[in-house]
């Protein structure tokens, strides 16, 4: 995934997010602000995942919204 690209979306991918990933606080997707590194962070904390599994989750899941698109 591309940082920038992901950023420059953000806008649009925020309510997606927090519908995929519910267990994030409104708050806590305020906080991400495009930020794919800390989105794969909160995912780690909230979920229990391993980082090499919350950020094959976020790439399969930015990679589907490109197709949904």
């Amino acid at each position: 995934m591309n940082s920038d690209t992901f950023k420059g979306q953000w806008m649009q991918l925020k309510g997606k997010i927090r519908q995929q990933w519910g267990k994030l606080t409104d708050d806590e997707v305020d906080q991400i602000q495009g930020n794919s590194e800390m989105l794969i962070g909160k995912i780690q904390e909230r979920y229990g995942r391993s980082r090499d599994e919350a950020e094959r989750e976020v790439n399969r899941w930015y990679d589907d919204q490109g197709r949904a698109a």
